[in-house]
């Protein structure tokens, strides 16, 4: 293993402690960061781990206070206004990003760093989580099991609770709708504006499309044009989702985010230790060709936030033993597209026709 430095960003949040907290129990020494003096001070002193005080506002000097970082594991969201000054900061101090988003937008801007991250010699992978492992691999296997695939379908079925940190990136999406991808585009529709019957492991479930980060990441991952991403919603919540699409411009409003994210700061607090050992994950992805030929996968893993913890694990091992080229990678790109079964808890990638 490299004795090579590598930073928590954000270690004081819900996922950021579950990192950290596993990281020390494997026996690693990561820097702990973040804004907030008083959290990061506190975590450190219980963790017995170094910490750096910075914000984003400033790239530059945040460029400086990743001096002799090789690896950042990005854990501060809502990703939509941290990831892009990180990434800029990442660039300038020729650090590698990691980060754990979900959010299509985030992906988008990220892969448009890729010919500044080649240049300066850094990996950008963001989606190191359970946003967007598990699924980026199925994917990848999909079109590895049907190469001439025109359509990919994907989703997932669980009980895990939100984090905090989920929740409010959530409900951002609430005021930015659905989207899917058509014809290797990127197009804005209704929330579950399609409903499919899915079996996504444990029984067949009435489904509809929601906006996952694979809309964008599995489009590079894979080039299949036409991606779609499903969740199990009974026909009351897919009638309401469908209902609350003329109220987006409401749900973007100031005033009411603020208000919807207050309710979460105040009573939110995420799964606990039992829920994530208890409550697995599965998932499900199809593709098609023009000739109608299918295959589906199936992969069962452990909770989400489990998957998450050890992804960025996985993926700072990786990286801090990385000798390749520079540029913007999908998790199935950088670490292999079946790098979700090297994860604690997670199952194989089953694949019929």
């Amino acid at each position: 293993m490299s004795t090579k430095t590598w930073m928590i960003y954000g270690a004081y949040g819900y996922t950021g402690q579950l990192v950290a907290e596993e990281a020390l129990r494997q026996g690693k020494v990561p820097i702990l960061a973040g804004r907030d003096p008083a959290r990061l001070e506190a975590l450190g002193s219980r963790l017995g781990l170094p910490t750096r005080v910075f914000d984003l506002s400033d790239p530059v000097h945040a460029a400086e206070r990743l001096e002799g970082v090789s690896v950042v594991a990005h854990c501060a969201g809502p990703f939509s206004a941290t990831s892009t000054p990180m990434i800029q900061a990442c660039l300038t101090s020729g650090t590698h990003y990691l980060d754990i988003t979900g959010e299509i937008t985030v992906f988008a801007l990220a892969h448009a760093q890729d010919a500044a991250a080649r240049k300066a010699g850094i990996v950008i992978c963001p989606g190191v989580g359970f946003d967007v492992i598990p699924t980026d691999c199925v994917a990848a296997c999909l079109k590895t099991a049907l190469p001439d695939a025109t359509h990919l379908a994907l989703g997932f079925d669980s009980d895990s609770g939100l984090s905090p940190g989920t929740a409010k990136t959530s409900i951002e999406g609430l005021a930015q709708g659905g989207q899917v991808r058509e014809n290797g585009r990127l197009r804005p529709v209704p929330l579950g504006h399609r409903r499919r019957e899915i079996d996504f492991g444990r029984g067949t479930k009435s489904a509809v499309t929601i906006p996952w980060g694979d809309v964008a990441t599995a489009f590079y991952s894979t080039g299949i044009p036409n991606i779609e991403v499903y969740l199990p919603a009974p026909a009351a919540l897919a009638l309401g989702m469908r209902l609350s699409d003329p109220l987006r411009g409401l749900l973007a409003g100031e005033w009411i985010q603020g208000k919807l994210k207050g309710l979460v700061t105040r009573n939110l607090r995420g799964p606990d230790e039992v829920t994530r050992v208890r409550r697995p994950t599965w998932v499900w992805g199809e593709v098609r060709n023009a000739a109608g030929e299918r295959r589906t996968a199936y992969l069962e893993t452990a909770n989400g936030y489990q998957v998450t913890v050890h992804g960025v694990l996985h993926a700072v091992r990786h990286m801090l033993d990385y000798q390749g080229e520079g540029g913007y990678f999908t998790p199935s790109l950088l670490l292999g597209d079946r790098c979700i079964e090297q994860l604690p808890g997670s199952g194989q990638i089953r694949i019929t026709a």
